[in-house]
């Protein structure tokens, strides 16, 4: 009884599902870019294999040993628009120059953390920004739930309604339900696609570096801004906007040390997660807020599935029906979306500031290779410096107080018979 009391704490089922669903989302919405990536560099089957193994036991150790060191749902995630980044500047790249790179940029990932430049440059942005910011980036996926049903509509609705009827009598297993509707949708109407499914376990693929300087100022270099301005700094914004206290420096120093670490078997970019994060950080991974960690933590272990098992993963998330994905996806950030919005908008002062920063995020420009994220925070700190310029200008000095006086009593008569007259 007592074994089972401490599996049920160690495993809740809201937090495992979270866990499952970070992992399914963050893998299927850009597997395919590491894989065109990795053929960019001239990457064979062995070496593809040997990315997924390095990138799944990375995330596995930082999602795993830094939420349990702070006990905060902490999640990474491989950069995705570093991936899509690597799909044309590694063309004519060498693998020996692309790990080259890709170390560079782990080890200014590493310096970030140690100089704690970038906790210092986020410790100054306001709360309602960066809920904001969070809200935008997390909008299409929210949108994307409700566009599933043009086409999938028996799959997306009945997962809709079945997470409306969870969250009223059984909200712990709200996005369980969904997900279970979801599959036995996706099973009636035929959906899955298992014929691609292969059975294949990674093996580690060493590759020694080269430090060529014009790979690394033309990969490296924009790899690491990239990766610090479109995934670390939405990412802190999730763990910020959660009211979770987590030192942000540390945060940087392990990810870029396993980034640097495991660069030569194919991790590319580590980095913390944005859009999987929120779904841990929400009601849905747990109703307690300080057990919510489990979450990550479970993300870990399936990370480690992934890496372990390469190949057989990515072609099994292949034939997954993408309605699903997209629907379960938005169902389990509803909660998040929901009170970032409300976080943002609460300050009445800010509010402009944080509509701006929402709107511009939530649009996806990419400019200079830089993803809407980091344009989106720029454009509502413009909005908010300028905002408080003008408010500056209209107030008019408020008048000293007027100086009191002092009012004179004077003595009463004195009765010339005595009080007792």
């Amino acid at each position: 009884m007592f074994a089972i009391t401490r599996i049920r704490s160690a495993a809740p089922p809201s937090a495992v599902v979270a866990g499952l669903i970070v992992v399914m989302v963050g893998v299927t919405s850009s597997a395919a870019l590491v894989f065109t990536a990795a053929k960019a560099a001239g990457a064979d089957s062995r070496e593809i294999s040997s990315w997924m193994l390095a990138l799944g036991v990375g995330l596995a150790c930082t999602c795993i040993g830094l939420s349990l060191r702070y006990r905060a749902p902490v999640v990474t995630a491989w950069s995705t628009p570093g991936a899509a980044l690597l799909t044309t500047g590694l063309s004519g790249v060498s693998m020996a120059q692309a790990v080259g790179a890709f170390i560079f940029s782990g080890l200014l990932i590493l310096l970030s953390g140690v100089t704690g430049w970038f906790s210092r440059a986020m410790s100054r942005i306001p709360v309602p920004l960066a809920a904001a910011l969070l809200a935008g980036v997390l909008l299409r996926f929210g949108t994307g739930l409700f566009s599933t049903m043009h086409g999938s509509f028996g799959v997306a609705f009945p997962m809709f309604v079945l997470y409306l009827l969870g969250r009223r009598l059984l909200p712990r297993y709200a996005v369980l339900l969904a997900l279970a509707a979801g599959v036995v949708a996706t099973a009636f109407t035929g959906g899955w696609q298992l014929g691609k499914v292969r059975f294949a376990l990674a093996t580690p693929v060493f590759v020694a570096p080269e430090f060529d300087w014009k790979v690394l100022v033309s990969v490296g270099a924009p790899l690491f801004v990239v990766t610090m301005a479109s995934q670390n700094l939405p990412g802190v914004a999730v763990i910020r906007s959660a009211g979770y206290d987590v030192p942000v420096s540390p945060l940087m120093t392990w990810t870029g040390a396993a980034n640097a670490v495991l660069a030569p078997f194919g991790a590319f970019g580590l980095n913390l997660a944005a859009i999987t994060a929120a779904i841990c950080t929400g009601e849905e991974a747990h109703p307690d807020r300080d057990r919510r960690y489990l979450a990550a933590v479970w993300a870990g272990v399936f990370y480690l599935c992934v890496g372990l098992l390469g190949a057989t993963v990515a072609s099994l998330l292949t034939a997954m029906p993408h309605a699903l994905v997209l629907a379960i996806a938005g169902i389990g950030l509803l909660a998040t979306i929901e009170s970032s919005l409300s976080t943002a908008l609460a300050d009445k002062s800010s509010r402009e500031a944080a509509v701006v920063t929402f709107l511009a995020t939530a649009s996806g420009v990419t400019l200079l290779g830089i993803g809407s994220a980091f344009w989106g925070l720029l454009a509502g700190l413009i909005t908010s410096v300028i905002a408080s310029l003008g408010r500056a200008g209209r107030e008019t000095p408020t008048p000293p107080p007027a100086p009191r006086t002092v009012a004179t009593r004077t003595p009463p008569p004195v009765s010339p018979v005595g009080p007792d007259a």
